[in-house]
């Protein structure tokens, strides 16, 4: 049974009413999209519909889409078009052929149903969308349903006095356990409505009707502290689950509401209900308890009957010891049967998440039941809906360690990636690479928390002790005879070898994959079973750092200007690792361990240290040692009133300098190209570029549809690794096909690097095999002058045309960007062509309006490049330039990146209750849009030899409505001026900065 629902009292009375006729309930949010919705369905495949009235009044009747799959694809047995609990408690269903639908079963609602179901039963099919992507039905047993009930009413002292809140997401699974507790111990439920989930008013709806348990995310726990000032002190339990619990968040929940005890509880859909728990005392109990804990709070013990195993990665016969990381398990009775489904893949993904226990002997279990049976001499009827005692593990996919107390903390996922900032690291490919150099006996790499709890890249060196002393030789370095095994002694003793280090990652990882710190061992602890013990690796102090370096703060200080003293009392201040003590005029604000996040924080308190001066964000890239932004500072204060974009710019960002740099580039093209004449009706290959990326996943699905060969270009340790990554990529995004396998190879390069960072035979190989080459891979960095983009954009590019002129002719499809056309040139051209009905600036346009003017090193690496291949089409080549502006998610699964800047401009609205007046419209385009443009004009040059597509939206929206359209899904976000939002969000960030509120989307 399907409920097309919203909350409200009515849901509570259609799952009752569900359950009691003994039905599978699942539930759809009206204001999921229409493609997403008929997924939903299609895996349901529901046999009734019950659609709330109250739904249909706020998202409308169900779209024409949905209605036209329900009536092809599903045999409906019976539809409630509007069901409604009137005020005097009686049930309206909506009208059918003139009568209400509920009338003629209005007798039967005091009778029993004489429906029978058993522990196996399936009551609920939940929702998850997993790493596979597509979402993935998960079968809820009667069993778990209320299986913990009477454990948790007497463990946190629950009972019918006490005032419960709905507040889980309506179509998610933990809204089973808002409705469910409160039902089971005859307790009241406060269901608030659209208005008051938001922000500080839900603090006010909390302390308003006296709320006394809830159950949240963190995010909705984030929402619930965020602004708001109303104490609730009616409130004695918190129960948080979905997501890591801070131990900031909770600090922010105890200001508001000092009774609170919160429960850190850990779960999945797959295990029905969170099955392990770690309590939080009131901080009238005992205000200094978040004082001893870690900043992420422990996911604890297992609750009744379960148990959290963490396992030997390496030998799954035995349990971890303390300390030691594992893979987790859930051990538990009221896991969830499954996925749905009868397909080799799902009986395949069940088998390896929900896994019969190997610990024990699971007959002795059914051998005991069945003699109980034969002994009470019983048929028990629900029998027939048991499928008997099990013994069953839940795989979960994640990382832990028992604490010495017994508890479980969550140590992160299975595979090797880590994300910090937004980029993904492979940790891996850091160990591999350190483990290379030949002066480096052991490493390890990890995320550490450093002083500020921002997540840290370590690496962990073990230096081979006879080849350092060789290589201090022939570097004429004295070598450092003490004994000292200190953390400052072995700092300063192999600081050469961590610069040495250092350099290397700098030459084979990007640059946000270096490590910020180095820590020299002379031996790795090691764990009773021989295995490195991470937890006992020792991460150093700033003040250890500062002495390691050598540095005499005193002389440093007195060879400052008040300006450079002043910069450097704000980068000590935001940068991980160091103090202002720690800095120099020649210090570099990215090695030193900044990044873009941090840069902005700084130049935001740059701002409230000089007023009255706006330095903008590339100057920090383009003047990266304390001296010289020192000096930009200074500039920008000039009495005279010299400004900033009249100051001497470098050489490499000069107004013309990325044209000028084009040009010179240009020059070194062959001066004719044999141009490439394709029959498609023959199995062709393409190599591509950028294959992991959003669009590089739907380029590679396009392309592989078509029955074509396609060798990928991936930065990875070696090609299997690269497949794995492209796997991972597309699963994701809910696109990946095993039928690709034998079509698709892998070769692993570099865009930075020289042939793409190719090995020689994958060079000649690729030349002359591929018919067509689609460079789509670039480093997408909006604050970077040109001179960092150069190599992996612009000369990638000019890699990609030898690539093309090496071999057999080829094709070329040059994914470029509308960012080469964001000059007030243009800008002005497309305004005026618009006004009198044109289209805009035309794809024949020659460019030469942004020659110069671009404001953005990556807008002039696309320009630069876009040039040297329009020159190559000039000799020659044959192929196509694509521009596409934003691209968007995937209009049918609804897929999407959520860290790109449109997403990050919705979230950042929420965070300041308020959106900026912006009028300038937005080119966004869906990426299976973009995708089939770029293969379409790769193969079939819209201009002989080679021409220029521009992908572009019709109509575009406006900033103002894009962003409005958080209204329609009922947050209260009011339209202010840009001045005034900018404000906000500099009052936001500054707060995030003081540790009072989290870090700003943008």
């Amino acid at each position: 049974m399907r409920f097309l629902i919203r909350r409200s009292v009515d849901l509570v009375v259609a799952y009752m009413g569900a359950l009691k006729a003994g039905a599978t309930v699942s539930v759809l949010d009206p204001q999921y999209p229409p493609d997403r919705q008929t997924i939903y369905l299609e895996v349901a495949n529901p046999r009734f519909l019950v659609q709330i009235e109250r739904a249909t009044e706020d998202a409308g009747k169900l779209p024409d889409k949905v209605r036209e799959f329900i009536t092809k694809n599903l045999s409906l047995k019976a539809e409630v078009p509007a069901l409604k609990l009137r005020d005097d408690g009686t049930l309206a269903g909506g009208e059918i052929d003139g009568k209400d639908c509920l009338e003629a079963q209005e007798s039967l609602k005091s009778q029993l149903p004489n429906v029978l179901v058993g522990p196996d039963s399936i009551p609920t099919l939940s929702f998850t969308s997993g790493s596979e992507g597509r979402p993935k039905g998960v079968q809820g047993r009667h069993f778990s349903l209320a299986y913990y009930f009477p454990w948790m009413a007497e463990r946190f002292n629950l009972s019918e006095n006490d005032r419960f809140t709905m507040l889980s997401g309506i179509a998610h699974d933990p809204i089973q356990r808002d409705i469910f507790t409160p039902l089971f111990l005859g307790a009241q439920l406060l269901v608030p409505s659209r208005d008051d989930i938001a922000h500080e008013l839900l603090a006010e709806w909390m302390r308003n009707y006296k709320a006394t348990v809830t159950h949240l995310t963190p995010a909705m726990g984030q929402i619930l502290v965020g602004g708001a000032t109303a104490q609730f002190p009616s409130l004695h339990h918190s129960f948080f689950v979905g997501d890591i619990l801070i131990k900031r968040d909770c600090r922010r929940l105890q200001e508001l509401a000092h009774n609170v005890r919160i429960v850190n509880m850990y779960g999945t859909t797959e295990t029905q209900r969170a099955v392990s728990y770690f309590e939080i005392p009131s901080k009238n109990d005992d205000p200094n308890f978040l004082d001893t804990m870690g900043d992420v709070i422990p996911a604890g013990k297992g609750m009744l009957d379960v148990q959290l195993l963490v396992v030997d990665r390496e030998n799954r016969n035995r349990i971890c010891d303390v300390g030691e990381q594992g893979e987790l398990f859930t051990r538990a009775g009221g896991l969830a049967e499954g996925y749905l489904g009868n397909d080799e893949t799902t009986a395949t993904l069940n088998a390896s998440k929900f896994i019969t226990n190997w610990f024990v002997d699971p007959t002795k279990w059914v051998k005991q039941d069945e003699e109980r049976v034969a002994a009470s001499g019983s048929k028990e009827p629900w029998r027939q809906f048991y499928k008997g005692p099990r013994d069953r593990l839940y795989r979960t996919g994640d990382l832990g360690r028992y604490t010495a107390d017994g508890n479980v903390e969550c140590t992160g996922r299975i595979d090797n990636q880590v994300k910090i900032r937004g980029f993904r690291i492979e940790l891996g490919e850091i160990d591999t690479h350190l483990s290379r150099h030949p002066l480096i006996r052991e490493n390890v790499t990890l995320v550490r928390r450093n002083k500020d709890e921002e997540p840290t890249l370590v690496s962990y060196i073990v230096p081979e002790m006879k080849r350092w002393l060789q290589w201090l030789e022939e570097k004429g370095l004295a070598a450092d005879d003490s004994q000292d095994e200190s953390m400052v002694g072995m700092l300063k003793k192999f600081k050469p070898l961590s610069d040495d280090c250092r350099n290397l990652l700098k030459t084979k990882v990007p640059s946000y994959a270096v490590p910020s710190v180095f820590v020299p061992l002379s031996r790795m602890p090691l764990n009773p079973n021989g295995k490195i013990d991470k937890p006992a690796l020792p991460f150093p102090e700033p003040t250890d750092l500062l002495l390691a370096a050598g540095r005499r703060p005193s002389q440093v200080a007195a060879s400052m200007t008040e300006t450079q003293k002043k910069v450097a009392e704000i980068w000590g201040n935001l940068l991980p690792n160091v103090s202002a003590r720690m800095l120099t005029p020649e210090s570099n604000f990215f090695e030193e361990g900044g990044h873009s996040i941090l840069a902005q924080q700084m130049l935001l308190q740059v701002r409230r240290t000089w007023k009255g001066i706006d330095i903008p964000m590339s100057v920090i890239f383009q003047s990266q040692t304390l001296e010289a932004f020192a000096t930009e500072i200074d500039r920008a204060q000039d009495p005279a009133g010299l400004r900033l974009e009249h100051a001497p710019a470098p050489e490499d960002v000069k107004d013309e300098a990325y044209s000028a740099d084009a040009r010179e580039l240009a020059q070194q093209l062959p001066k004719s190209i044999p141009s490439a004449n394709l029959d498609f009706s023959e199995p062709k290959t393409v190599f591509i570029t950028g294959a992991t990326g959003f669009l590089g996943s739907y380029l590679l699905r396009d392309l592989l549809n078509r029955k074509l060969h396609v060798i990928a270009h991936v930065r990875a340790k070696d090609p299997t690794a690269g497949l794995e990554r492209i796997v991972a990529t597309c699963q994701a995004y809910g696109i990946w096909s095993d039928d690709w396998r034998s079509r698709l190879e892998v070769v692993t390069g570099d865009l930075t690097k020289p042939n793409l960072g190719l090995a020689e035979d994958a060079w000649t190989r690729v030349a002359n095999e591929a018919d067509v080459i689609i460079h789509n891979g670039a480093l997408v960095n909006w604050m970077q002058p040109y001179s960092s983009l150069r190599a992996p954009n612009v000369i990638s590019t000019m890699n990609a045309i030898a690539l093309c002129t090496t071999g057999k002719p080829k094709q070329l499809g040059f994914v470029s960007s509308t960012s080469t056309l964001d000059s007030e040139h243009y800008v002005k051209l497309s305004q005026e062509s618009v006004a009198t009905g044109g289209k805009g600036v035309l794809e024949a346009d020659d460019m030469e309006g942004s020659r110069k003017g671009l404001g953005t090193g990556y807008g002039q690496s696309k320009w630069a490049s876009e040039y040297i291949v329009r020159e190559a089409g000039k000799r020659g080549l044959r192929g196509a330039v694509i521009r596409p502006g934003y691209v968007t998610g995937d209009p049918v699964t609804g897929t999407s990146i959520t860290d790109d800047f449109l997403v990050r401009l919705l979230k950042g609205c929420l965070q300041l209750s308020a959106r900026p007046d912006i009028t300038n419209t937005v080119n966004q385009v869906p990426v299976t849009h973009v995708a089939r443009v770029v293969i379409a004009s790769t193969l079939n040059p819209p201009v002989e030899p080679l021409g220029v597509t521009q992908v572009t939206s019709h109509p575009r929206l406006s900033f103002n409505e894009f962003v409005g359209a958080l209204e329609t899904y009922g947050y209260d976000i009011p339209k202010v001026s840009y001045e005034e939002w900018r404000t906000k969000m500099e009052d936001y960030v500054a707060a995030s900065i003081d540790g009072q509120k989290e870090e700003h989307a943008l």
